[in-house]
């Protein structure tokens, strides 16, 4: 059969849609978990107050971009070691998961210590006092979760290169318990513990990815003892280590814009008001937790390029693309329509329309806007995991800052100040600039697979 009848027989396509949704449907369901305990903190700090709530999400929008960085790098390793295993080359495979879990160690003895400092580092940025306070006693405790947060993604991407992703829900079940268990004893002082409010959800979460990231190498090492993926763990294979951070560094840079251009539009609207931000944060969330979908299934489409990459099946690789995004916006299609028709019911899930009826206003409005980006926002990560399992991550990262930061945050802050359209305003900039760089990807997407 030529190349391009294997490209389009309706076999191997039925057959590349199972693989991704096998591998991608526990995948999913972990991010959705993940986002789970997100939103757990979120609903249960939200109990304390309007003022403790936009405290949790502006120490969440601080934190995110680094642990965005930090991920984007050691998630480098995952298409190496998909590649890897494509050409039977376990040896590289063990090494492109160990060099994975030091650059982790490398860049949280430098990103942990500067997260500690988070209320002085919002004061800076003209934060409120009171919410930057709240802040700051989350991540002097949050910040030491920075390591098995992106230690993460190497052993993930190990177990799904080996069709094994449903040990890592698991995992991220066995978090959802710790994390909502911790909230409940540690931020309200349940059956006897200290009521530490902002500083026990830190607590929690530093308890809830040791936890996860425990359970995935427990696992990994027993399943796969020919790897012996900790053993002799302190030698060096330093091209593999400079390789991972050749890679994952455009990756984290690009995961980093798109995170970062949402943490600058909560500083923007933290300018407008606390109302404002409590706002912002029940709808950012909402919108964080429709976004895991592609995310996760992102992680099985890097995956399964990179093993069609390594195999050089060009079909395959192909397939793999384009299954992907396409499933992708199908998805993100119906949760536009749910969040234009049932705005106030999402909204109510964490504001309370009687005690709150200001920022719940806001919110369903932002969360209107939201419907208007959540097929390019799915469409975007869906086209740039394609790219990261053919090895092309510069370009994807050049995309990203310009579409996040040449056009969304200007767009954004152009759009609530000289405009006057404050919160709305801003989330229309982060449509433009969604929109921007999922075009520009699906384009040198196309471009990749013609060659």
């Amino acid at each position: 059969m030529t190349d391009a009848a294997a490209l389009t027989a309706p076999g191997p396509w039925r057959r590349e849609a199972a693989a991704l949704l096998a591998m991608g449907g526990p995948l999913i369901a972990a991010q959705l978990a993940t986002m789970a305990i997100q939103t757990t903190d979120m609903i249960m700090i939200a109990w304390l107050g309007p003022t403790p709530l936009a405290s949790g999400a502006l120490a969440t929008s601080l934190l995110h971009p680094f642990v965005m960085l930090g991920m984007g790098v050691v998630t480098a390793s995952a298409p190496l070691v998909a590649a890897a295993i494509g050409a039977r080359r376990r040896r590289d495979a063990r090494r492109a998961v160990r060099q994975g879990l030091w650059a982790a160690i490398a860049l949280a003895l430098v990103c942990t210590p500067l997260l500690t400092f988070g209320e002085p580092i919002l004061l800076a940025l003209g934060q409120d006092a009171a919410v930057a306070a709240g802040s700051g006693a989350y991540l002097r405790v949050a910040a030491f979760a920075f390591l098995p947060m992106i230690a993460f993604p190497a052993l993930r991407g190990f177990l799904a290169a080996h069709g094994e992703t449903r040990v890592v829900l698991w995992a991220t079940l066995v978090g959802v318990a710790v994390n909502a268990l911790g909230n409940y004893l540690l931020i309200f002082g349940s059956f006897g513990f200290p009521r530490l409010e902002l500083a026990g959800a830190g607590v929690s979460t530093l308890l809830t990815h040791a936890a996860i990231f425990g359970v995935v190498a427990v696992h990994a090492a027993r399943r796969h003892r020919r790897y012996a993926l900790f053993a002799r763990f302190h030698r060096a294979d330093w091209a593999k280590f400079r390789a991972i951070f050749r890679l994952g560094t455009p990756i984290g840079l690009m995961m980093t814009a798109e995170t970062g251009m949402f943490a600058g539009a909560a500083m923007l609207i933290g300018w407008i008001g606390p109302e404002a931000l409590a706002a912002h944060a029940a709808a950012v969330q909402i919108a964080s937790i429709s976004f895991m979908a592609p995310l996760g299934f992102s992680h099985a489409t890097t995956v399964r390029v990179g093993l069609a990459a390594g195999e050089r099946d060009a079909g395959a690789v192909a397939r793999a693309a384009w299954l992907s995004l396409t499933l992708t916006c199908g998805f993100m299609a119906g949760v536009a329509a749910l969040f234009l028709l049932a705005p106030q019911a999402l909204i109510g899930l964490f504001l309370a329309r009687d005690e709150a009826a200001a920022a719940f206003g806001l919110a369903v409005g932002y969360l209107g806007v939201a419907a208007l980006f959540q097929l390019v926002d799915g469409a975007q990560v869906s086209a740039a995991a394609s790219l990261r399992g053919l090895g092309d991550t510069r370009a994807p990262m050049l995309i990203a800052i310009a579409g996040y930061w040449v056009v969304g945050f200007p767009a954004a802050w152009l759009l609530a100040f000289p405009a006057g359209l404050e919160g709305v305003g801003v989330w229309l900039g982060l449509a433009l600039g969604l929109a921007t760089a999922a075009a520009l990807l699906i384009a040198r997407m196309a471009q990749m697979l013609r060659r």
